[in-house]
């Protein structure tokens, strides 16, 4: 049978490995056909036809992408490559946050027990949507030595974000969003708008700093001439992959009250709030800041004050 030529990210072996499960190119039959097709679909490649195969020509995939195939082809036969394209921008950055997580942070007052030392038995997605929900069955060495038993866990598999304080250190001033929450309301919290740092998903490729840039751009209008670190951490380690990487943007706030932002593209209805310091650390006191990112920059911004307004 005629097969397709593979070039392009599909030139890379591993990659193709995981589109084609191990099967070589050589080999190639009706059902590697039907994979190459979805994988094609699913990431919006040239339709893969019968053209004639040639020798695989290397590609530039890399880390980011092998990760996304395998969440793409996981969905083979089960998730139509049509709705995969459309969440394709989660899927990069679910693959991104995973990279990123490799290095791991300093072991030292903690174990330096590696993961690899976990006995992962079963793992099943439960959920996926924009979002992936994920069962695990799983053992893992105890504290004394031995193992545990056999846990079954559950997961919510999101993305890492970058969350960023507005800050005007000339006019002692700060920018925060108001939105509509699903969190808040799903709990039943009666006033589901709730007010935080600028927020936003960091995309497949993308550093946190630049993801923190864009954003100020994107929700608030806003261009920043200095930014700073304030930490990276999970946000809820019981339940959830998420990952936040927080800093504090340095930009130019003119001008007190409320404005609109956010994109039309991403169905985003943000109101934007100039405030000064004092009152944004009163949100402190009143428990109106209710939303760790808000209240470790703020914080945060309450040690580094006096630095931040005397280099201003």
């Amino acid at each position: 049978m005629t097969s397709p030529k593979l070039d392009g990210p599909l030139g890379d072996k591993a990659l193709r490995d995981i589109v084609l499960n191990g099967c070589a190119p050589a080999e190639i039959g009706d059902t590697e056909i039907a994979r190459l097709d979805h994988y094609a679909r699913a990431t919006g490649l040239s339709h893969v036809s019968g053209e004639r195969y040639g020798e695989a020509e290397e590609g530039g995939a890399g880390a980011l992408e092998r990760l996304a195939a395998q969440e793409i082809m996981g969905g083979f036969g089960r998730i139509a490559p049509e709705t995969l394209y459309q969440r394709r921008g989660m899927i990069l950055s679910r693959a991104a946050a995973r990279i990123a997580a490799a290095p791991g942070v300093p072991a030292t007052q903690r174990s330096d027990q590696s993961a690899e030392t976990v006995e992962l038995i079963r793992s099943e997605n439960m959920h996926e949507g924009f979002f992936t929900f994920r069962a695990m069955e799983l053992r893992h060495p105890r504290f004394d030595g031995g193992m545990s038993d056999v846990l079954r866990r559950e997961v919510f598999v999101a993305t890492d974000a970058a969350i960023l304080l507005a800050y005007d250190p000339k006019r002692d001033r700060v920018l925060l969003v108001e939105q509509f929450r699903m969190g808040p309301y799903g709990r039943g919290d009666p006033r589901p708008w709730i007010l935080e740092p600028i927020a936003g998903r960091v995309d497949g490729g993308e550093s946190p700093e630049a993801t923190a840039r864009r954003e100020a751009r994107e929700e608030a209008g806003v261009e920043l001439y200095g930014i700073e670190r304030i930490s990276s951490h999970y946000c809820t380690p019981g339940a959830s992959t998420e990952y936040f990487h927080l800093f504090l943007g340095l930009c130019d706030l003119p001008e007190l009250g409320h404005g609109q932002g956010g994109l039309d593209a991403e169905h985003e209805d943000i109101r934007t709030h100039v405030i000064d310091y004092e009152v944004a650390q009163g949100l402190l006191d009143s428990g109106e800041a209710d939303n760790g990112p808000l209240i470790l920059s703020l914080l945060w911004l309450q040690r580094e004050r006096e630095r931040l307004r005397a280099s201003a």
